[in-house]
């Protein structure tokens, strides 16, 4: 399949390409999540792939308020509330008032949220290593910036900041 898409991006005029550009990102998102979703369900790790995403980033940083968090992750503040108030039930996430700020809500991993994402990593970096099976470093380097800049575009040109 990798060769007929490679064959069809390599003969796509410049101006079908413009084109193609943000639908072939968009799909690529939603088949990742779908293609996260089945491995982490394949293995019963009983997290999404969305689940998965907010429990790293904490991980890397616990104790981010919920506006941070949104951010992050690039999801409404309805969504991620939806999200942590499902995750807060699993009681993989736990929601702790702002000593200074009594608005500001921080959410922190709980211990069994610890342990899942313990468990799911190993599964998560299988699957990221085969999704960059065929790519060069220079590749993904190269892919990772091309990203970026298109998403440095979409925050330069929207109320994202």
């Amino acid at each position: 399949m990798q060769p007929i898409l490679n064959t069809f991006a390599a003969e796509m005029k410049n101006e079908e390409a413009r084109k193609e550009l943000i639908p072939w990102i968009g799909k690529t998102g939603k088949m990742l999540i779908v293609f996260l979703n089945n491995r982490l369900i394949e293995h019963g790790i009983g997290l999404t792939a969305k689940q998965w995403i907010l429990l790293s980033v904490l991980h890397r940083g616990d104790g981010k308020p919920q506006q941070e968090l949104a951010l992050i992750t690039e999801r409404n503040k309805g969504t991620l509330v939806r999200l942590i108030n499902t995750m807060e039930d699993l009681d993989l996430v736990k929601r702790i008032e702002d000593q200074t700020d009594r608005r500001v809500k921080r959410i922190f991993l709980t211990d069994r949220g610890r342990k899942k994402y313990a468990s799911a990593l190993p599964i998560v970096e299988q699957a990221y290593s085969e999704l960059q099976q065929g790519l060069s470093m220079a590749e993904i380097k190269q892919l990772i910036g091309t990203l970026a800049k298109v998403m440095e575009n979409i925050k330069n040109h929207s109320f994202i900041h």
